[in-house]
C-alpha cells in the first residue's frame, strides 16, 4: 500500500483515535497509546495528519448532520478523493449528529460503500465490465476491479450477480465475489448471494459457480443452492423460499415456516415485525408482493388462522386469531 494513499482500516482507526481523545484528552495513558499507534508505521501518521487537517478545514465541530456534511465535502474534494473523505467524514459527524445516527446508524455504512441499498429498497447496477448487480434490502458491497481480476465484496446483504465477459481485457480478469466465508467465481451466468451472521448462501440461476473455501473447491451448475460455513460447504437440497424472487419484488415460498416467513418479511420493512410461539410452525406457499409489506400481511389471515395486530405502526405482531 502506498504511503500516499493510506487504507481505509488505516484511516478508520486514525478517526477512532480521534475520537477517544476527544472525550478523554486529559488521559496520559490514552495520549501514550495514541502516540505508539503513530509511530508505528508511516501510514499511521499519514492518515493522522489528513484526518486533523480535514477536521480542521471543514470545521466538523459544527455539522449538524449528513446534508451538510456531504454538500460541504464537494467543496473540499481536492485534497482527498471523495470516497476517502467520505469515509473521514463518517466518522466525523459523529461529533455534531448523535440523534441523526441514532436513527440510522447503517446509513453511515452506506456513505462508504461503493453501492448500497436501503431497508425495502432493491437497486440495479451496470458494473464497468457490464455485468449486473442487483441489490436485495439493506445490502452494501464494494468494487475492486484492476487489471488482474473483478472483484465484489459483499459486506452485507444479498446480491444478484448477471455474469459478463470481460471484453476489456484480452486475458480475461475472474469475476470474484468475496464473502466472509468463501470467494465465489462466476462464469457466463448468474447467481444470488446472500450473507447471513453465520453463514453464505449461494443459489445458482444459470451457469456455474466456483466456490473456494478453506481447504476446498467446488463447482456447482444451473438449478445448485449451497451453504458456505465454518464447518465447509453443503449443498442445500430442499429450499422453502425462491432464492432470487426478490428481484422482480416477490417472495415465493414453498411450504414455509410462518415464522420464517415472517423474519423474511421483516427485512423489508421498518420497526418490529414478530410471530406468536404457537404459531410459529405453521405452514405456507404462495406468490408474495413485497411493495407494500402492510397489504402483504393483511393476505395471511385469508389462508391461516392468524391475525395482524398492530401495537403501533412500527410494531406489529401476528397472533393466532381468536
Amino acid at each position: 500500500m502506498s504511503v500516499l494513499n493510506p487504507a481505509p482500516r488505516v484511516v478508520k482507526q486514525a478517526i477512532h483515535w480521534m475520537l477517544k481523545l476527544r472525550e478523554n484528552g486529559n488521559n496520559p495513558h490514552l495520549l501514550q497509546q495514541c502516540e505508539h499507534w503513530r509511530a508505528a508505521h508511516q501510514e499511521h501518521e499519514l492518515a493522522w495528519q489528513r484526518v486533523q487537517l480535514l477536521h480542521r478545514e471543514l470545521n466538523l465541530r459544527s455539522l449538524p448532520g449528513a446534508g451538510v456534511a456531504l454538500q460541504t465535502l464537494e467543496n473540499s474534494n481536492q485534497r482527498l478523493h471523495r470516497r476517502q473523505a467520505l469515509k473521514l467524514l463518517s466518522g466525523a459527524v459523529v461529533l455534531g449528529s448523535a440523534a441523526w445516527l441514532g436513527k440510522d446508524f447503517r446509513a453511515l455504512d452506506n456513505w462508504t460503500s461503493d453501492f448500497a441499498s436501503g431497508t425495502g429498497e432493491r437497486r440495479s447496477f451496470r458494473l464497468p465490465d457490464g455485468s449486473v448487480l442487483q441489490l436485495n434490502t439493506d445490502s452494501a458491497v464494494d468494487l475492486a476491479f484492476n487489471s488482474k481480476q473483478r472483484l465484489i465484496r459483499l459486506k452485507r446483504g444479498e446480491m444478484m450477480l448477471t455474469c459478463a465477459n470481460d471484453t476489456a481485457n484480452v486475458a480475461g480478469r475472474p469475476l470474484l465475489v468475496q464473502t466472509p466465508h468463501a470467494l465465489l467465481e462466476g462464469f457466463d451466468g448468474r447467481f444470488v448471494v446472500r450473507q447471513e451472521p453465520d453463514c453464505t448462501r449461494v443459489s445458482v440461476s444459470q451457469g456455474s459457480v466456483a466456490v473456494h473455501a478453506p481447504g476446498t473447491l467446488q463447482w456447482f451448475s444451473t438449478g445448485q443452492s449451497l451453504r458456505v460455513d465454518a464447518q465447509g460447504v453443503s449443498l442445500l437440497q430442499h429450499l422453502d423460499m425462491d432464492a432470487g424472487a426478490w428481484a422482480e419484488g416477490l417472495i415465493v415460498t414453498r411450504d414455509m415456516r410462518l415464522a420464517d416467513f415472517v423474519a423474511e418479511v421483516g427485512r423489508y420493512r421498518h420497526g418490529m415485525l414478530g410471530c406468536a410461539d404457537d404459531i410459529a410452525d405453521l405452514r405456507l406457499s404462495g406468490v408474495f408482493r413485497l411493495e407494500d409489506t402492510d397489504k402483504l400481511l393483511q393476505l395471511l389471515p385469508q389462508t391461516l388462522p392468524v391475525k395482524v395486530s398492530y401495537r403501533t405502526r412500527w410494531w406489529v405482531r401476528l397472533e393466532r386469531q381468536a
